[in-house]
């Protein structure tokens, strides 16, 4: 017995060569995937520095230092000395609002959204459907020169349009003197002003919205559409009942960048007309670049700058919950 527990007491051989059992991994395994995650995770934080200094640079802190000037009264001679600014609080938001060229500028901008995105969406759909089912030749040909403005710069594009709104020389001044009439000046009248500027800004910016609706229109089943034509339903029908229902999650995208861009609106004007005549197509971006680079009310032009972007997260948030609610 003796012998025997002694024997048993022993610890076993432990085999060595090519048929030895493995070691127990035990908790090498967690470790060495917290320690690939540690690895992976410092790479992409790597990878990703160079953006974040360049966001932090040029995006983060001129956001941060602009709603900290829309509380003082920060000038031309705080650019050397910003420390010397005094804070006012709300002062600038109050007197905005007090203020006639601003609430002018406003409700150009409130008129160049509330005609010009209807317009942009509208003719964007009816040329994306024409392109995507109406039109066999020439489709790429077509595509290509819809959204050749988009790509066009702005100057390019004044160019363009002022020889044909020209009242003397202008292409449109051409075609009426042909009947004998004598053209309007579209753009130096206050009636005209602000629906040329729109009309530009759609045509400008109708191939945007028509490669949207292109790609949600590639996007529904075929089997949807036959099944509506074997049911009898025409072309205004299956137009209405299918396609309109199904492009909802496209219309709303569209026209939620589409009025974000529109409320920005600065190139238009400041090339075409510089805010005339008479400030009818002064638009808030516009204006706040006055404000900001010729008086150099640097602290009040901010508080525009923070005052339109309220209104387009406002306008934003409820343009997706009145068309989200239909897309799902």
């Amino acid at each position: 017995m003796g012998t025997t527990t002694a024997r048993a007491a022993q610890p076993a051989e432990v085999k060595e060569g090519p048929g030895a059992p493995r070691p127990r991994a035990g908790h090498e395994g967690p470790r060495r995937r917290k320690r690939s995650m540690g690895v992976q995770n410092a790479a992409g934080w790597l990878f990703s520095t160079p953006f974040l200094v360049l966001f932090t640079v040029f995006m983060a802190f001129p956001i941060l230092a602009t709603l900290l000037m829309s509380f003082t009264d920060f000038g031309l001679r705080n650019v050397t000395r910003p420390w010397e600014a005094n804070f006012i609080g709300f002062e600038n938001y109050t007197e905005l609002f007090g203020d006639e060229k601003f609430l002018k500028s406003l409700f150009n901008t409130a008129y160049f959204v509330v005609v010009g995105v209807p317009l942009t969406i509208a003719i964007g759909l009816v040329v994306a459907v024409l392109l995507n089912n109406g039109i066999d030749r020439a489709r790429t040909f077509f595509r290509v020169g819809f959204y050749a403005p988009v790509v066009t710069t702005i100057v390019a594009v004044a160019v363009v349009w002022r020889f044909v709104l020209d009242p003397s020389d202008g292409l449109i001044a051409g075609l009426f003197s042909e009947v004998g009439l004598t053209a309007p000046d579209f753009l130096g009248s206050e009636a005209l002003a602000m629906p040329s500027m729109i009309a530009m800004a759609v045509w400008r910016n109708v191939g945007t919205v028509m490669v949207l609706f292109i790609a949600g229109l590639q996007a529904i089943p075929t089997e949807v559409r036959e099944a509506a034509r074997l049911d009898g339903a025409g072309v205004w029908q299956e137009f209405r009942g299918i396609t309109v229902p199904l492009l909802r999650p496209t219309l709303l995208y569209a026209t939620v960048i589409t009025t974000i861009g529109y409320l920005n609106v600065f190139e238009e004007p400041f090339v075409m007309t510089q805010g005339g005549p008479s400030d009818s197509t002064l638009t808030v971006s516009l204006n706040m670049y006055r404000e900001g680079f010729n008086f150099f009310h640097m602290g009040y032009a901010s508080a525009m700058a923070y005052v339109l972007f309220m209104v387009i997260m406002g306008i934003t948030v409820l343009q997706l919950r009145l068309l989200k609610d239909n897309t799902k």
